[in-house]
């Protein structure tokens, strides 16, 4: 039973550490610099993953030519870097997601920022922040003469029409803790 008993420790953690955060680094091999003429932008980058609660971004950058600033919607539009939230200059900045939302960030040398050099993240809302087990609420009627337009959640023929996460994440959070209970109770029953 000892042995039971270390295999669901174990499985634990690695359970634990499936859930952990994952670390960014912006920009791949070349960092946080002015993007090529054929390569891919930061925000067209970014939007290929999926950034959660506890995610971090890795910045790096020769600190005595650029540096990273957090600023607003606004500032990030027109590269205003005197504009700014937070300034990172470090050369090897790591910013943690802390909530959920929209995060700007421009190079705080404004011509790199007019070249691109310029980078927007979206953090998915944590779902575990349920704070009731009822139905959510219903969202306010639509004012007085407006029309709403609610799309079909099913479309004819019973598929549906919400896509899969990209990433298969759930899918595979869901194969992992099923092969987990289903490699417990074999344990269980062997050992």
């Amino acid at each position: 039973m000892a042995n039971f008993h270390c295999l669901v420790l174990l499985c634990s953690v690695l359970l634990a550490s499936m859930a952990a955060a994952t670390e960014f680094k912006v920009g791949g091999s070349n960092g946080w610099a002015v993007p090529g003429p054929n390569a891919m932008s930061f925000n067209q980058w970014a939007e290929k993953k999926r950034f959660q609660i506890g995610d971090s971004l890795l910045f790096v950058y020769p600190p005595d030519q650029d540096s990273v600033v957090l600023v607003d919607a606004n500032a990030y539009n027109s590269c205003d870097t005197s504009s700014f939230i937070d300034r990172f200059n470090d050369g090897n900045t790591v910013f943690t997601f802390t909530r959920s939302g929209p995060f700007y960030f421009i190079s705080g040398n404004k011509e790199n920022c007019q070249k691109n050099e310029k980078l927007v993240v979206v953090v998915m809302a944590s779902r575990s922040n349920a704070t009731s087990l009822g139905p959510s609420p219903s969202p306010p009627p639509p004012p007085s003469g407006v029309v709403e337009i609610v799309p079909s959640l099913a479309p004819a023929g019973g598929e549906s029409a919400i896509p899969s996460p990209p990433n298969g994440a759930s899918v595979k959070a869901v194969g992992f803790v099923g092969t987990l209970v289903a490699l417990l109770v074999t344990l269980y029953h062997v050992l």
